[in-house]
């Protein structure tokens, strides 16, 4: 089974958590942490901050690991290794999403999460 390993970024700001809709591909219309793909050489760390100018137009600082999420989906297996980060500036540009939310912990299940996302989101409500 193909491997894929990506970084995700878990934007929190004033107790909300930014969450982005997909705007193309098998998964259209569902929703993830912004991040993606790891590049050869390349650190966890660099790669989530390069991902976000690519696809949010803004620099962010990584905060803290959270988790690593390991999922099975049809075609490939993930690996997702998702951090707490903030906002170094307020702009934000939806470069590949078709739409973005900024979510309370309590709202966070108002939207269909990718199914790899939905552990994270399972992680980020057992944290106090």
């Amino acid at each position: 089974m193909k491997q894929i390993e990506v970084v995700a970024a878990i934007i929190r700001k004033d107790d909300k958590i930014f969450a982005t809709q997909r705007g193309y591909g098998e998964w259209k219309d569902w929703w993830e942490f912004p991040g993606g793909k790891m590049e050869a050489g390349e650190t966890p760390e660099v790669a989530l901050k390069r991902e976000i100018r690519e696809e949010l137009s803004t620099e962010i600082s990584v905060d803290e690991f959270l988790c690593t999420v390991e999922y099975d989906y049809p075609k490939f297996h993930l690996t997702m290794h998702c951090y707490l980060c903030s906002l170094l500036t307020e702009a934000l540009h939806l470069n590949e999403h078709e739409a973005a939310k900024w979510l309370t912990k309590e709202e966070l299940n108002s939207v269909k999460w990718l199914p790899a996302d939905l552990e994270v989101v399972e992680e980020i409500k057992s944290e106090e």
